[in-house]
């Protein structure tokens, strides 16, 4: 019997921690310290909006110097 994924667009610690190459422990660190994308408790787990998630990376690469760096050079 194949595995079925629900339709939901959330992603868990452990899918968020393969996207940014953490480990989950990584992503709850950061989460705890208020460091991480916005998440939402559910139950025992903590979901992910992708939308959440892009907003945070496109965040954190722009208070990134190389970032910065190599957007000032194109």
């Amino acid at each position: 019997m194949s595995e079925t994924r629900n339709a939901s667009p959330y992603i868990t610690t452990k899918e968020l921690a393969a996207v940014i190459r953490k480990t989950p422990g990584a992503v709850r660190v950061m989460r705890r310290r208020g460091t991480g994308p916005k998440g939402t408790r559910v139950g025992r787990d903590v979901l992910y909006h992708p939308d959440d998630v892009q907003a945070w990376m496109e965040a954190k690469g722009i208070a990134d110097p190389l970032y910065q760096l190599a957007a000032s050079a194109a």
